[in-house]
């Protein structure tokens, strides 16, 4: 899967707005081409009430989130939040207890899924240019991150 492809995928999904920082919208410089996937069925949520379901990140955030190595050449980080349950489900061990096991995985590995290497105790997983190991897999974990980012949406409206 190329970015492309995750956008198209997402951007298939219902109510789903993509955000790609730039200098065009303020964005930090160190943001520039990452990409925030919403659920805004409506087009109207105000920025303090947007919080993404998933991203594509594709560079390092320098002194924060460098345990991908993402500054490689063609390299970017799909992150999606997966809940506790799937979270536990994927890892063995809930996001609470990710400190516990952080050292066991290669943040820097491509197309494997893993924790977070940030974000892993608020139950995120992520992969590197998931490809043929872990194409479907991402595909399902966005779809069940839209699905509960959508049923957050309805709670919210009723």
């Amino acid at each position: 899967m190329t970015e492309e492809d995750v956008v198209r995928f997402v951007s298939s999904m219902p109510g789903v707005t993509v955000f790609t920082a730039g200098p065009d919208n303020g964005a930090p410089e160190v943001a520039w081409g990452d990409r925030f996937i919403y659920h805004d069925p409506e087009g109207d949520l105000p920025a303090d009430r947007k919080f993404p379901f998933a991203t594509i990140v594709v560079t390092d955030y320098p002194g924060f989130d460098t345990a991908s190595d993402l500054d490689r050449d063609g390299v970017f980080r799909v992150n999606v939040a997966v809940g506790r349950e799937v979270f536990a489900e994927l890892f063995g061990h809930p996001p609470a207890a990710h400190g516990e096991h952080h050292t066991e995985y290669d943040y820097a590995a491509l197309d494997r899924i893993v924790p977070h290497p940030v974000y892993a105790t608020q139950g995120w997983a992520s992969v590197l240019n998931p490809g043929e190991e872990t194409a479907e897999r991402t595909r399902s974990l966005l779809a069940g991150a839209h699905a509960r980012a959508a049923a957050r949406s309805r709670r919210r409206a009723g």
